[in-house]
């Protein structure tokens, strides 16, 4: 794949994360801000203290909520159109479309939901402020580990793959990748600061309500991008019938190399 088609291929990962974004901003104002406003309600009736605030709610719950995930959707959505340049042709013979659905599928499991089953998301009003450092340095780094976890268990699929066949392969990598996040999640330390008289309910809502985000978020990107990116390197392909697709299949992937 030559530099013209990464950086049209980045370009477009980025349109892409911004339409995802703008589908992950609505979930986000839909489901998650009445969980935000309820759990800040919680932390109001029991605190001592009210400290002054810097932006209004109004504000955080509309123009702060829709740059951060805008921001954020982009950003990803480079970052995953580079993944998929680096993806197409080596994870198997399939065409555009089919890789983005395996790079976002597999950037949700890893970035979002293998961190989300150690570390899961909480409402503002949980957590000691003083653990917030520590907090964040055990979230990003179960998300290095699982990032790196999973390239590993590609890398060790390919190499069974001529011993093993692909089905086989397949398996013992998933099946390395499953313990080795196990042991991760075993030696980590759990942190558990959810008071006791939170809503149990709430929680539970927040917690769904982020996972929908992050969910609406990568396959949204999966489907803009696959489109805008067929277009680009199969152009014939993105409107033919559907036995051209193993034609579109071989050009892709010559293109990938």
């Amino acid at each position: 794949m030559n530099s013209l088609h990464v950086r049209a291929l980045l370009v477009r990962g980025m349109l892409a994360g911004l339409a995802a974004g703008l589908l992950a901003l609505i979930v986000a104002y839909v489901l998650g801000e009445p969980r935000v406003d309820a759990a800040i309600d919680f932390e109001d009736a029991h605190a001592h203290e009210h400290g002054e605030e810097v932006f209004s709610r109004t504000l955080q719950s509309t123009g702060g909520l829709a740059t951060g995930v805008l921001v954020f959707g982009v950003a990803l959505g480079g970052i995953a159109a580079l993944a998929f340049c680096v993806a197409l042709g080596r994870i198997g013979r399939f065409g555009p479309r089919a890789t983005a659905a395996f790079v976002s599928l597999g950037a949700l499991a890893t970035v979002y939901v293998v961190p989300f089953l150690k570390y899961p998301a909480n409402p503002p009003s949980i957590g000691d402020p003083d653990t917030i450092g520590k907090r964040t340095a055990l979230y990003f780094l179960m998300i290095a580990l699982s990032v790196l976890l999973a390239v590993s268990a590609v890398i060790l699929g390919k190499r069974l793959a001529p011993r093993l066949g692909n089905w086989n392969a397949t398996v013992a990598a998933s099946a390395a990748f499953l313990v080795a996040i196990g042991l991760a999640y075993a030696f980590l330390p759990a942190v558990n600061e959810v008071p006791k008289d939170f809503p149990a309910m709430l929680l539970w809502k927040f917690r769904l309500a982020a996972l929908a985000i992050q969910l609406t978020l990568w396959a949204g990107f999966g489907l803009v991008f696959g489109h805008l990116a067929e277009r680009l390197l199969a152009p014939k392909a993105a409107t033919a019938e559907p036995r051209g697709t193993g034609t579109a299949v071989d050009s892709t992937t010559a293109a990938a190399h």
